[in-house]
Order: C-alpha cells, then structure tokens, then sequence
C-alpha cells in the first residue's frame, strides 16, 4: 500500500490501466480516516475528460509522469457515480467495492476497513494527521478597487448681452457777440463798404459716442478633482464548518484537501 506521504506524487499525473491504456489524469486522493493511507484516486474519463470515476490505488505503480492502476480501463469507466466532494461516505464506498469486487476480494488491502462507522475523526488539511479535526470557515476580505465612474469637459460658448453706459459728448453752439466801435477796432470796422450785404459763416463741431470692441482675457478656468469618502455597504455570504457530534458516519476523505 502507498504511504500518506507519497499522496502527492500521484495528483495531475496519467494513469494508465493494468494493460498500459491510457485512461485520464488522477484528480485527487481519498485517504481512510482510521489508517490515513489512502485507498482511492479520482481519473478523468468520459467525452473531454469531464467525468471522474473512482479507481482503488492499491497496487499502482509509479514511472515518470504515469501511474499504473490496476485495474482495467473498462472497469475504471464503468465504476459508480459518486460526487468528488470532501468525502466519500460508507454507502458510497460499499458500492466502490462491490463494483471492484473481483479485484479486491481476498487480497489484504485494508480496504474493509475503510468501511467502518465510528471511526475516529482525523485532521482534513493534509496527509499529517492526529486526533483532532480542524474546523474551518470562510472570512470576509473586504478592499476597494479605483474603476472610472464618469468624465467631465470643460466647454466654452458665446453668449451676446446688452450693455448700457454713458459717455460725456460736446458740441458747439452759435452765440452772437456785440462790441461798440472803439478806437482800437475802428479801422477793421471802416475797412469795408459803407454800405452794402454780407455774410459770415461759422463751422459748428460736436462730439459723437465711438464704440469698439476688443477681446481681452478675464479668468482661468480649469478641472481638479477631489476625493470624497462615503461608506458603502457590502453584503456577502460566506461559509464555516461545522463539527457534528459522534455518531457521523463517512471514514474515507479527499487527501487534497
């Protein structure tokens, strides 16, 4: 029989049958609980390797990356259906053996006693074992991821508003001014003709609004941004282990896990 600490070496490897046919890769090792040596192997079978049938690992042989069971590829194919969970329970195991029967029947495999109820409970994490049985069960690790939760553009647009205002304007007027003759302005008075018409025009100036427009820069206008903590609630199921009290039964377990 193969020891616990050989368990490993037969997981992920191929198995071959007693005839040197390929059968699948080994899955995983079920180990009896009462001895810790372990009795069972799970291989690949079926369309696309998607079922695992059970096969019994006593007298299988190690070369290289193969493992030769021995039993026949038929048998391996045809055994029963069980679920490739944690354990396999008595009546499971019963029905692994009488489909093996003829194998396994009258040679001292230990097999039987794979079968018996009330054994005492071992550790599941792993090929070393005592008397006590770990219980585990699942915790919540809760982190936080950065993921883009939106964008924001800065756009600019013209708009047109009316602007009111005043601005101080001049203009002439015509105003008339007399002066008497005077010795100082008499030849300019007599310098005409006595008597006759004349006119005198004046240019009149007045100031009107001019308006331009020019583009001058007003502000600076840019997008930051800030973090913000709110708290968000997280609901998740886990799962834990219970231990049932004695009276379970089930003595063959999964030695992967």
């Amino acid at each position: 029989m193969t020891s616990r600490q050989d368990v490993q070496q037969f997981i992920g490897r191929t198995a071959l049958d007693s005839e040197g046919s390929k059968v699948g890769k080994i899955g995983k090792v079920y180990m009896d609980e009462t001895t810790g040596m372990p009795l069972w192997v799970t291989v690949a079978t079926g369309m696309f390797g998607t079922r695992q049938s059970f096969a019994p690992l006593y007298g299988a042989k190690v070369s290289g990356g193969e493992v030769t069971l021995a039993v026949s590829k038929e048998q391996i194919k045809d055994a029963p259906n069980i679920d490739d969970d944690d354990q396999i329970d008595a009546s499971e195991q019963d029905a692994l053996y009488r489909h093996y029967a003829d194998y396994l029947r009258g040679q001292q495999t230990g097999y039987g006693s794979g079968r018996q109820a009330g054994t005492q409970g071992r550790d599941t994490s792993g090929p070393v074992t005592d008397d006590a049985m770990t219980r585990s069960e699942e915790q919540l690790r809760v982190g936080t991821e950065t993921v883009e939760a939106g964008r924001a553009r800065l756009r600019k647009y013209v708009v047109t508003e009316n602007v009111s205002t005043t601005v101080p304007v001049s203009h002439e007027e015509v105003r008339v001014e007399r002066e008497p003759i005077t010795d100082a302005n008499r030849d300019a008075a007599l310098s005409g003709q006595p008597i006759g018409e004349e006119e005198h025009e004046v240019t009149l100036r007045a100031e009107r609004p001019v308006v331009a427009k020019e583009a001058v820069p007003v502000e600076r206008v840019r997008l930051t941004t800030e973090t913000v903590t709110d708290d968000a609630a997280v609901n998740e199921t886990v799962r834990k282990e219970q231990i049932e009290e004695p009276g379970v039964e089930g003595n063959v377990r999964d030695a992967g896990r």
